[in-house]
């Protein structure tokens, strides 16, 4: 039912449709176990002792009709912190398996997250709300089914953050302590200590991701597999018609084209998701499964948040398009038996590359002001550009907000053209004067094909594609030390800002900044563990 106005969450009305359409596990007992012939186990939440709500999102409620709770610890809360399900709920967690970094890990699963509901939003779309951190499950292998208060505040920021640069995602409704620790060893070095516990409650059109097919095809389970392609199709992609071959290969082409938009859109914010296993894919092209995150500072494509990454540099910022594609040919092997036909497959990953590549060459246009038709050095231009940030520590963020101010006057002098960029850079080797003349060299070049162009408006266009406030690593860690000791107002200012991402808002400059010297280094502002 529609709600013009938000009401409490014990009042919502609740569906099921994926419990309803898909096979269960038969098996009821709740203990870490392989599961066959099932799409998720039904599963309740643990309780905690003692849940409270730390954060709310005003505008996922507001999407959803829910009203912020008017008690910290009243009995919506208890359903967000997992100790209660309201008549409606069919909670769940679902199964999946995946390859992680680059190898495949069988059976996963949600292992700590559990799906209470499907609900329809005040503009009519299907939305579940899931809980992270919500206690044990049959995928939780070793694990204890919870997650930590830094894990969960950086995920029910970020979740947010992206949503409003207008990258597609997964968002977050609420966060609440638990009351109870959690035992954890972040950087997986013998030093485990008790953080505070806490649960996330994410929401999404569909949570199903690339390992739910795969899952099934390892196994051999196709009848299972055509059944949860159909509920996609159906539930997600109407617009494609009735399940059969053609249509599924239509599908597939679709979440080639979605992915890449998403990839895009990761790239031009300066994005590295840190974990891209295909169990951390979604079936819809949604930013899904916030771990070990981190946006460019200085730009460099080899750079990686996870410090399980840090060798191998899989997931590093520059791999992120080719991992998608490799991904999506997984996701292909697996859908294979619906289709008969590896030449769709392969038409659809070849479209996956083309909408990459135009994607990211028109965004970049965007980033730099540049709207006429393409011109025949555009493409060196650009890649000229990225040496240059390469060179010397350059802010990745910082520099594209800032070139928009950088007069379009070629015959100033070098220092003087470089000058409005000095914010963008983390050290004086970027004053040295062979790149001084390189950088300047690049502005006059760049000077003239923006004299090319027909266009007005120029720095209010770059504006709105550079972002001027991104959910930088040390940022959320601030939130995290400051929530810790109680003190949530780092968390609801930060989020407030990211509300709007592309506008000045003087009054917040300093959140703007890049990373000070104090955290390149410090745990949870360079890189972090998939700990969590």
């Amino acid at each position: 039912m529609l709600s013009p106005t938000p009401v409490d969450l014990t009042a919502i009305e609740f569906e099921n449709t994926f419990v309803r359409e898909l096979p269960a596990d038969p098996v009821l007992t709740n203990v870490p176990r392989p599961v066959r012939n099932a799409s998720y186990t039904r599963v309740e939440p643990t309780p905690v002792p003692a849940p409270r709500l730390l954060g709310w999102s005003d505008d996922v409620g507001a999407m959803l009709g829910i009203a912020r709770p008017l008690s910290p610890t009243g009995p919506a809360v208890e359903v967000l912190g997992g100790n209660r399900v309201l008549a409606g709920m069919q909670p769940y967690a679902a199964r999946y398996g995946g390859h992680q970094f680059g190898h495949w890990a069988g059976q996963l699963g949600d292992g700590r997250a559990i799906t209470l509901a499907e609900t329809v939003s005040t503009r009519g779309e299907r939305y579940e709300l899931q809980l992270k951190g919500a206690g044990l499950t049959p995928y939780s292998r070793t694990a204890d089914g919870r997650a930590v208060l830094r894990s969960s505040v950086r995920e029910f920021m970020c979740s947010e953050a992206m949503h409003h640069l207008g990258v597609p995602t997964t968002r977050a409704l609420s966060l609440v302590a638990t009351g109870a620790t959690v035992v954890r060893d972040m950087f997986y070095d013998g030093n485990p200590e008790a953080e505070p516990g806490a649960v996330v409650c994410r929401v999404a059109p569909s949570f199903v991701r690339f390992g739910n097919f795969q899952i099934l095809t390892a196994h051999k389970e196709l009848d299972t597999l055509k059944l949860l392609a159909d509920y996609v199709i159906t539930t997600h992609y109407p617009e494609l018609g009735t399940p059969c071959k053609e249509v599924y290969a239509l599908w597939f082409e679709e979440i080639c084209r979605r992915t890449a938009l998403m990839i895009v859109d990761w790239m031009c914010v300066g994005f590295v998701h840190g974990v891209m296993n295909t169990d951390n894919m979604s079936i819809l092209g949604l930013t899904i499964d916030y771990g070990p995150y981190g946006w460019l500072e200085g730009y460099d494509p080899s750079w990686t948040p996870n410090t399980t990454d840090a060798e191998g540099r899989r997931y590093a910022y520059g791999n992120q398009p080719q991992i998608a594609h490799w991904n999506l040919l997984q996701l292909a092997n697996a859908l294979y038996p619906l289709i008969e036909d590896k030449v769709p497959l392969e038409n659809a990953l070849a479209i996956y590359a083309d909408v990459f590549q135009s994607g990211w060459q028109a965004a970049l246009d965007e980033k730099l002001g540049l709207s006429a038709p393409a011109r025949p050095d555009d493409i060196q231009l650009k890649d000229d550009l990225f040496e240059l940030l390469a060179a010397v520590e350059t802010d990745f963020t910082l520099f594209f907000r800032l070139l928009a101010t950088v007069p379009m006057d070629a015959t100033l002098s070098d220092s003087a053209l470089i000058e409005p960029l000095r914010r963008a850079f983390y050290s004086d080797a970027a004053f040295a004067s062979a790149h001084v003349t390189r950088l300047a060299e690049w502005l006059r070049r760049y000077i003239a094909r923006v004299q090319q162009e027909p266009a007005p408006a120029r720095v209010e266009r770059m504006n709105r594609v550079n972002p001027k406030y991104v959910l930088r690593n040390y940022l959320a860690q601030l939130a995290i030390d400051a929530l810790t000791e109680g003190d949530a107002s780092v968390m609801e200012r930060l989020m407030s800002v990211l509300q709007h991402p592309y506008d000045e808002q003087p009054q917040h400059d300093e959140l703007s900044e890049r990373r000070p010297e104090w955290a390149r280094h410090k745990p949870g502002c360079s890189a972090l563990s998939c700990s969590s």
